[in-house]
Parts: structure tokens; sequence; C-alpha cells
């Protein structure tokens, strides 16, 4: 998809903006500067060319005498819509034969088809949102859980790139003085403060690095928290996983290592996404294949955020599940330790597990369940998250602030390290430069197009 803000400024798009065949009424989206136009074309009804901005007007769409449809017409005359174009949405019946039918007509009108997100990226070339707003309407569409919609709204609402937006202002006026400083080198003479400047420069730092630190945390909200679910064969973590899904979603079985490769599904407690992962269970074993599903099993615990480590005091003693516990902890990843079939645990036992901090469970009979759910909030510590405090929850931004980072380090090693103004304006602008590429005050049709074509047609 090439993008240029002349193509948004041109031609007229179109494209079923709801899904096809959900539903009763479906919703054909026009934008462009002949969107009114084309609609008035075929609408009978009133002059749409005539109507005020957000109106709905009610009609036929109409192929010479052929009524292809009973329709409302909802008219935004530019600049007040999404695109900031005139945009027209018309609701019909949600038949594939009578939104095919009526596209058609539309593009033969004069209108083309809109490409994957291009409504979005309009709206972006003319000003209405920036790229980081943008990027959040598709996290936006594709939310899932209490969590990830909030963060989705506060950004596409801007709350992340009004923060990036003073950060930039503040280091423009500098770069602006120490430009002016290049006006006059010949004078000698400084209009910046460097100390000023410095103490700016640490802030900016500071604040960029709790930006770039929020990632762990924004990343797991808006993807879903994943937690291995670990241990020896037959403690019952497939019992557990189906427990929790409360689903037959593991195959479960008395025979030691049943489960060979990972099983992954979701759940949503108290608004936060929790992506459960049952593993083989971990044992030596001269058999290929279960080795390989260990081993998947390792890996999967190095990458979790969480796990989930279950004890069967069946085949356990209390030494031996201090033993795995101390294991567990040494890949530096939170867990919580699990005691299965409790209802087969002798009451001498009790006192001594929960010293360890166990949580007690029978995923058979589902007893303990709510109790490790809680557990789980409390680990992860995310459910009294304030999402109304910016998050970066894009990797593309973490990638710019990093860079951004290391470039404003550059200029208070120039101050430190006194440098010429050249030097320091030219870091300086590397920093702008990288800011930019988040909000798209600096962007490229390639960039552009690597965001924009993974939206869906019609948004």
């Amino acid at each position: 998809m090439s993008v240029t803000a002349s193509t948004a400024q041109e031609d007229t798009i179109v494209a079923l903006a709801t899904a096809l065949g959900s539903g009763a009424i479906g919703v054909i989206r026009l934008s462009g500067p002949a969107a009114i136009a084309i609609a008035g074309s075929v609408f009978k009804g009133k002059d749409l060319t005539k109507q005020a901005s957000h109106t709905i007007h009610f009609g036929t769409i109409r192929e010479g005498d052929e009524v292809l449809d009973e329709v409302l017409v909802s008219l935004f005359v530019a600049p007040h819509s999404y695109t900031k174009e005139h945009v027209v949405e018309i609701s019909v019946h949600n038949s594939a034969y009578i939104i095919g039918r009526i596209i058609q007509l539309l593009t033969r009108k004069g209108a083309r088809a809109a490409k994957p997100g291009e409504f979005t990226l309009r709206a972006f070339l003319n000003g209405g949102m920036d790229l980081s707003q943008a990027e959040a309407v598709a996290d936006l569409i594709a939310s899932n859980s209490a969590a990830s919609h909030q963060i989705a709204m506060q950004q596409m609402r801007g709350g992340f790139s009004n923060q990036l937006k003073q950060l930039r202002e503040q280091l423009i006026h500098f770069a602006s003085l120490i430009e002016l400083e290049l006006d006059f080198s010949e004078e000698d003479v400084e209009f910046a403060n460097r100390e000023q400047l410095r103490t700016l420069l640490l802030d900016i730092s500071a604040v960029i690095r709790r930006l770039i630190a929020s990632f762990a945390q924004g990343n797991v909200l808006k993807n879903g928290v994943p937690v291995v679910i670990a241990g020896k064969p037959n403690v019952g973590k497939s019992t557990l996983l189906n427990a929790l899904l409360n689903e037959e979603r593991a195959i479960v079985s008395d025979i030691a290592g049943t489960t060979r490769d990972t099983i992954e599904d979701e759940i949503n407690i108290e608004g936060i996404r929790f992506r459960f992962i049952d593993t083989a269970g971990i044992r030596d074993t001269k058999d290929a294949i279960e080795a390989q599903g260990v081993e998947r099993t390792r890996e999967k615990m190095r990458q979790a955020r969480l796990i989930v480590y279950m004890a069967d005091p069946q085949q356990d003693d209390i030494d031996e599940i201090r033993s795995q516990q101390q294991e567990v902890a040494q890949l530096d990843v939170p867990f919580v330790t699990v005691v299965n079939k409790t209802d087969l645990l002798r009451p001498a036992h009790v006192s001594e597990l929960q010293a360890l901090g166990a949580v007690f469970i029978s995923a058979k009979h589902k007893t303990g369940v709510e109790e490790l759910k809680e557990e789980l909030l409390r680990k992860v510590n995310l459910h009294q998250l304030n999402t109304d405090d910016v998050l970066v929850t894009n990797i593309r931004h973490v990638e710019a602030l990093q860079k951004t980072l290391e470039s404003l380090e550059k200029v208070i090693d120039g101050i430190d390290h006194p440098i010429t103004s050249d030097f320091l304006a030219m870091d300086i602008r590397q920093a702008l430069h990288h800011l930019g590429e988040i909000t798209g005050s600096v962007s490229t049709d390639d960039l552009l197009e690597n965001i924009f074509s993974k939206f869906c047609i019609g948004k």
C-alpha cells in the first residue's frame, strides 16, 4: 500500500465497515471529496448534497429503476468526521448479495475499494490523530479484557501522545537556543544555559525510563499474562487447566507422560486476561518425544510471567516440595506453589505446607480454584494498577524510546565533556527524531504501510 498525503486528498474510498452476515445491519462507509456526491447519485430520497452534517436520512439505493435496498444514510461533512473528509455511512440489510451489489455500484460511480486501515490512515494524514493514537484504534478493536480496553482508550484519547508532546516541546525550546548559537558561533556566546539543559535532560530521561519500564506491565495487560502450569507427571496439571477453564480442554489420564506438548488457553479474572499453558511433566525420561516435551516445559517456564508449580503430597514429601520451590525460584519468575489432591492430605502435613506458602486445591473436585485465582491476581499485582497511568504497550514505541534515551545520554555526555554547539544540536535533533517516530511527526511510507496494513478493511 503506497501511502501519501496526496492519496488521502484525491480519492474517494468505500468498504464494508461491519462483519459480513453477522447481525441484521451492515454499514458501508465512504470517505473522500466525492463521498456525498457519489452516495447521492444512487440514493433516492433527500438531496444529500444539501443536507447538514451529522444527519440521518431514510430512502432507497437504486441502480437505474431497480431498488437494491431500503437504507439509512448518515452524513458527516468535512472536517467533522473520523477521517476529516466527507464521510457517508450507509446502513443496509446485512445480505452478502445486497452489500456486494451496492459496493459494486458505488465503485462504478467513482469510488475505489479501501485498503486495510485506510480510513484510519486518512484520519492520521489529515491531522485527526497522531500515529500512536491510530495504533491504539487497532488495539481497541482487538481488546478482550477490561484492562486492555481501558489502556487502548486512554492511548486513543491522547494520554501517551500528550506526554510525548510535552517532552518534545521542552527539547525543542533548548534545541532552538542551541541552533541560535550556531548563527553567532564567531562571537562565542551561549543562549542555552548548559546547567538548565542538563537538568532538563535528566528529568526527561527519567520520564522515558519510566515509560520503557511500563512496557512490562502494559504488554501483559494488552496481550495477557502468560502462566505456566508445571510440575511432575500426574500431579494434576491438566485437571487444573480444565478446572480453571471449566471445560475438558486437556486430556486427563493416570498414565504418566500423557501431556507431551504444551496446551494453551485463556480466561479472564477480574478484567485481567491470563494465558494458561499446560506443560509436560518434569522428570528424567528415556522417551525421546517426552524428553522434548520436558525441555519445552523448561523453556516456557523461563519465558513465563508467572509459574503455577503443582505438587502432589501423595508423591512428594515436604523436603521434596521445598527443593522443587528452590529450583523454580532460580528462574527468577514469580511462582505460586499449589498443593493438589488436598482431599487426600493428612492433617499433620497441612501446617508444614502452609509454612511454604502453598495454595491448597483439589483440581478433580474443583475446590480451592477461586482461592488460587485470588493468589494469581495478587502475584501479578495488575488488578490494582491505575490504568489512567501512561503505559507503553507497543514494542515499536519502546524501541523508539530507547533510541531517544541513547541520544539524550549523548547530549548529557556532551555537556559534561564540553563539545561544540553543532554536535549538541545534532544529538538533540536525533532525540527529537526518535520521539517524532512514535507520534508520526516523523514517518516514512514503509513505516505507515507496515502499521496500517495490519488493520481490518473498513477501519
